[in-house]
């Protein structure tokens, strides 16, 4: 069907079929909640499925090639080495039969339009001798339609018994017009729509179809939302518009309060100028008062400028005897300087000389002080450690002393509670010795009496 189509249209110009793919591509799998939509498979497993890509396939690829005939006819020159004396014997046929039915096509058209516009002012009879006319013209174009078939299927029989011209002109794609460019991207897409339909097996288009209904139910009910939603939205607008419309109509008293006040300003601010005017006069007037009185005082301090001027220039004058003679002394005094520092240099290039002897014993004193300083610091280092032993002893014995003497007087302790308690037995038994005595005594009086 397509090559009787691309037979009856004039010479087009398409991508090589070997980049056709697959419209899904199993490399790039959708997310979870599409997984109804993912291909379980990836190539097809059925012989009437291969065989009907198969033929898509050679379809496409015979439709490329129609589409790059014109080119060819258009380029012979180029052409005739790549493709061979046969396809381009055959190329040149089919192109003076389409350039035959195109002119005739054209012949048609052109009998057409003066047949409607002719229509309303000739006579019925001859219109209908036209119209049968052109109606015998029409059926006509059958045979020239046949025999660009036939051709159409003559140069793709040799342009596919020759595999390297066709693989020749099927690079060269820059000569494919635009329109039969689109035509073959639409027939790749129908075979990647065709290719996926293949692949989908009866449970996975059930699985889709309910997929895509569960998306529509859902898909309505958000529908419903959303409705919902815009009449929530209508109403806070409506709401809002009132709000607005509040605040406009306080803005409009607000600017009528201040077109009120901007005027009541207006009026002050003039009043204050006619008054500030009336200030500047006498302002004006009592200034060239006191402008007339500040030119005589300012005659007066001329004149005393002057007085002190000619005063002033006696002193300088006397100052000036007093600054010559102050320079001159300076000058004795720099030429007294210049040769008490020349002689001030001498003494000092002398005691330069001495002072680098002396820096010199400095630095093998200071060498041998750090020998010196090394030494005392080992020995202040013996005698740390020296004082440390002997106070460690020292602290050693004291806390042997005090233990001695604690002890000592634990023991001492204990001996005379020891004493103390012998003699509170002792004294116990004589008192008790002498109330027995007592308690006689009495008993025996009892007795006397």
């Amino acid at each position: 069907m397509a090559l009787d189509i691309l037979a009856m249209a004039p010479l087009y110009q398409a991508p090589a079929i070997n980049r056709i793919g697959p419209k899904t591509d199993p490399s790039k799998r959708p997310a979870d909640p599409l997984k109804p939509l993912v291909l379980s498979r990836t190539k097809l497993t059925t012989i009437e499925a291969k065989r009907i890509m198969s033929i898509l396939d050679e379809a496409i690829c015979k439709v490329e090639l129609v589409t790059l005939l014109s080119y060819v006819a258009s380029n012979r020159e180029d052409m005739e080495g790549m493709l061979g004396e046969d396809v381009m014997r055959a190329v040149r046929e089919h192109e003076d039969l389409c350039q035959v039915f195109l002119e005739n096509i054209r012949c048609l058209k052109e009998k057409e339009r003066q047949f409607l516009e002719q229509k309303e002012a000739e006579e019925k009879g001859w219109l209908r001798d036209r119209l049968l006319s052109i109606e015998l013209q029409k059926s006509s174009l059958s045979p020239p339609t046949q025999q660009i078939k036939d051709s159409t299927k003559n140069v793709l029989r040799l342009l596919l018994s020759n595999p390297q011209a066709t693989r020749l002109l099927q690079m060269q794609t820059q000569g494919r017009s635009a329109e039969a460019q689109n035509f073959i991207d639409s027939l790749i897409e129908f075979r990647g729509f065709l290719f996926e339909k293949l692949l989908t097996s009866p449970m996975e288009a059930r699985d889709k179809a309910q997929f895509l209904q569960d998306i529509s139910r859902q898909n309505s009910n958000n529908q419903q939302i959303i409705d919902t939603l815009e009449k929530e939205l209508a109403e806070r607008m409506k709401n809002r518009n009132a709000e607005v419309e509040k605040e406009n109509f306080v803005i409009q008293e607000l600017k009528n309060h201040l077109h009120q006040v901007l005027k009541f300003s207006e009026n002050s601010l003039l009043r204050t100028k006619q008054e500030a005017e009336k200030q500047q006069k006498a302002d004006f007037r009592a200034s060239q008062a006191r402008v007339a009185k500040i030119q005589q005082e300012i005659l007066q301090l001329q004149s005393q400028f002057y007085n002190l001027v000619m005063e002033n220039w006696e002193a300088e004058q006397a100052l000036r005897k007093k600054k010559y003679k102050v320079e001159t002394e300076i000058e004795n005094w720099i030429q007294k300087y210049d040769t008490e520092m020349g002689e001030k240099q001498e003494e000092l290039e002398d005691l330069d000389a001495v002072h680098r002897e002396e820096k010199i014993s400095l630095e093998e004193l200071r060498r041998r002080h750090k020998v010196l300083v090394g030494e005392f610091a080992q020995i202040r280092e013996e005698r740390e450690i020296n004082s440390k032993k002997r106070m460690e002893a020292e602290q050693e014995m004291v806390r042997m002393v005090r233990a001695a003497t604690l002890i000592q007087a634990l023991w001492k302790g204990y001996l005379v509670r020891s004493l103390l308690r012998s003699r509170k037995k002792r004294g116990k038994g004589k008192a008790k010795h002498k109330e027995k005595g007592k308690q006689k005594g009495k008993e025996k009086g009892k007795g006397k009496k």
